[in-house]
This record gives structure tokens, sequence and C-alpha cells, in this order.
């Protein structure tokens, strides 16, 4: 499991922070100030650090500056300041990436996972999977909407899976039977049509489309 240092005063971020990250099966420890994430980082072992610049004691450029001089740990700087000259700076002393304030919970655990992925801590095969404001976490087989979770079975998460890794792809009954459910299968292959009922009813999602007398697909996602 990935741990994750979370530097930032506002107790409300914090905790936002330290429960959405959590909930997708990230170890999380927090600190208030840049004495107590200096202090942390000393003692123990992380996989990336977030780190807010504008805190008590020491701001976040100079935990930053400290930290590189020993380690070259991931770090994404979150931060309400976003003049060029501020993310010039936090470039300068090289962050791996910068997100503003206020900003939207899934594209940061989509830009946490693209980051562990560039530093070789986290596999392609044990990560998260996420679209538009879906998040599926692949260890714990559940889905996140917005923070909100959602318990799937099995075959509905696995089909969700399916769909979102082969995004701008139609996929027929057939091709999700045989890869999903394979020989365990005697049945309507109207069984996959129910599944999918169920998933845009429980998740309240529109994106899986109907293609008539074909099958289904998801649009793919453009790249941001």
């Amino acid at each position: 499991m990935q741990h994750i240092l979370i530097v930032e005063d506002d107790l409300d971020i914090q905790e936002l922070l330290q429960n959405f990250l959590q909930e997708v099966g990230y170890c999380v420890t927090v600190a208030g100030d840049g004495v107590e994430a200096l202090s942390l980082f000393s003692k123990n072992q992380y996989h990336l650090i977030l780190l807010d610049i504008m805190l008590p004691k020491i701001d976040g450029f100079g935990v930053c500056e400290l930290i590189r001089s020993k380690s070259q740990i991931p770090i994404i700087m979150l931060t309400a300041l976003n003049s060029e000259e501020e993310q010039i700076k936090g470039l300068d002393l090289q962050v791996d990436d910068y997100i503003t304030k206020p900003f939207s919970m899934p594209i940061l655990i989509r830009k946490i996972a693209a980051v562990l992925r560039r530093s070789g801590t986290l596999k392609e095969e044990n990560h998260i999977i996420s679209y538009k404001n879906l998040i599926l976490d692949l260890d714990s087989y559940t889905a996140l909407i917005d923070g909100h979770s959602f318990e799937l079975t099995q075959r509905e998460f696995e089909i969700l899976k399916e769909f979102l890794t082969n995004q701008g792809r139609v996929l027929t009954r057939q091709i999700l039977l045989d890869k999903l459910w394979q020989y365990d299968f005697y049945g309507d292959e109207r069984v996959v049509d129910t599944h999918i009922k169920n998933l845009r009813k429980k998740l309240n999602i529109d994106f899986i489309q109907t293609i008539r007398g074909v099958g289904y697909k998801i649009e793919k996602e453009p790249k941001k």
C-alpha cells in the first residue's frame, strides 16, 4: 500500500484529503505545518507528498527545498496561489506536479496515480481506474463517484472495468460473456443487459451507451 504524507494547515481540506485518499486505498499521514512535515519525513518512509505552499513555521517552498536536498520523493504542490511566478518557483524546486485550489478530487487522484507510475512505485496492474467523476479501486472492488463509495457485485465491477479499459470500443454481449463469464455461463446472453441496467441505476451514470443490435460502449475520455 502506498503511503502519502499530506502537508496542509487548513483542517477542513486536510480531513477531506485524508478521508478521500484512504477511501481509494492509500495509507495517509497528515502534518499541519512545515516543521511537523520535516519531522515526519525524517522518521518515516513515504511514496509521495502532497504539499501546500502557505504553511505555518516553514512554507511549502522551504519544505520542498529541504526535502529535495535529501530525496527525490514525488511531490505534488497544492496551493491557492496560481500565478505563473509561483508555479515556476515550484517547478524550479523540482516538484513533480502542481495543482491549484479548488481542485477536483478525481483529477487529483489521477495525478497522484500518474506521478507514482512515473516514479516506479505504482504498478499498472495495481492501481485505480478513473473515468470522469468515477473511480474504480481494483483492490477493494469498490466504486466512488464524487467521493461517495458504492459496493458493486464482482460481475458489475468487472463489466465496468471492461468498459473503462476499452474506451471507444463497442463491446458485444458475446464479448463480455466470453471475457467475464467464460465457461460458467449457460443461459440467455441478455443477462448482460440486466447487469448494465443495474449499474446505471445503482451509480446513476449515463455514459454506458447502448449500440442497438450490437452491444455497448463508452466514449474515450478526452485527455486533460
